[in-house]
């Protein structure tokens, strides 16, 4: 019988509109990539990604430069990803960004025109995933690589040395790695929100709340977050102290790659259950 099934699936496969779907895809991704990065409405998530690099600006004009406070600068710039970025600015970026794909356009009423076209609709999920992806990991890995060349390089030599010749590259590698998956696991989150809640704020006010209890959970429960991945990913300890250090379920250490896959396999979950519900989504603009 398996042998019999295999070819069937097999020829059902190939019988697809791949190249169709490829194409639409691409048109889609497009026009939602130019709406997202062009609007007036993305100007705070500019700022949300941007903020931290200002600071870093007129840190690195008015404070002095010694070589030997090149591990503080390392700290901070740890500080920076770890408890800003992870845990705000990618957060509520990626919530403006995702959210705004399906529910904005549901209190627009423009989805229908999308619905009623000839797009399969997990194509145009999927496509509206992308253009979220690209518009966030544009702005928030430009900015990342704008920190660290603004962190190292005013040490002059010394700086160059850390970030060529010493651990600067492997950071900034790390860095770069825990700003996309953050980007894409939180992205992923929040396009199902949209489609699950009217108003998916006090969903993502919720999962805020999880992030934010998470390191106090038994480690079983911390596997059910973006955070808790992300933080096996940080190149630099940054360390926790005072109350919040006696809170803390302290876990065994997990290898980059596995925290890597086990995020990634977190993410195409909720694209799978995505797809189911984008299938089933009615729009009643009545009730919006």
């Amino acid at each position: 019988m398996m042998q019999q099934a295999d070819p069937g699936l097999r020829e059902d496969l190939m019988r697809q509109p791949w190249a169709l779907w490829w194409l639409q895809a691409k048109r889609l991704t497009q026009i939602e990539l130019r709406r997202n990065l062009f609007s007036w409405r993305a100007s705070w998530i500019y700022f949300l990604a941007f903020i931290p690099t200002l600071i870093i600006s007129i840190h690195s004009i008015v404070d002095p430069h010694d070589p030997t406070s090149i591990s503080d600068d390392t700290q901070m710039l740890a500080s920076i990803v770890h408890l800003y970025y992870i845990r705000l600015g990618v957060f509520f970026g990626c919530l403006g960004i995702f959210s705004r794909l399906i529910r904005g356009e549901m209190i627009e009423r423009s989805l229908h025109f999308y619905l009623l076209s000839p797009v399969r609709r997990e194509v145009l999920l999927l496509s509206k995933f992308a253009a979220g992806s690209a518009t966030a990991l544009l702005l928030f890995v430009t900015a990342t690589l704008a920190n660290v060349a603004l962190i190292y390089l005013p040490f002059g030599a010394a700086g160059r040395d850390y970030l060529f010749n010493g651990p600067g590259i492997e950071q900034l590698e790390a860095y770069v790695l825990i700003i996309v998956l953050a980007c894409l696991g939180y992205g992923a989150v929040f396009l199902l929100l949209s489609m699950m809640f009217k108003n998916p704020t006090p969903g993502a006010l919720l999962f805020l709340g999880w992030e934010a209890i998470n390191p106090v959970l038994p480690s079983m429960l911390q596997k059910l977050s973006v955070a808790s991945y992300l933080r096996h990913l940080m190149p630099v300890n940054i360390g926790v102290k005072g109350l919040i250090a006696l809170l803390t379920v302290e876990t065994e250490p997990v290898a980059g790659w596995v925290a890597t896959l086990g995020l990634l396999l977190l993410i195409t979950a909720v694209l799978l259950y995505s797809c189911y519900r984008i299938r089933t989504l009615e729009i009643r603009y009545t009730t919006e």
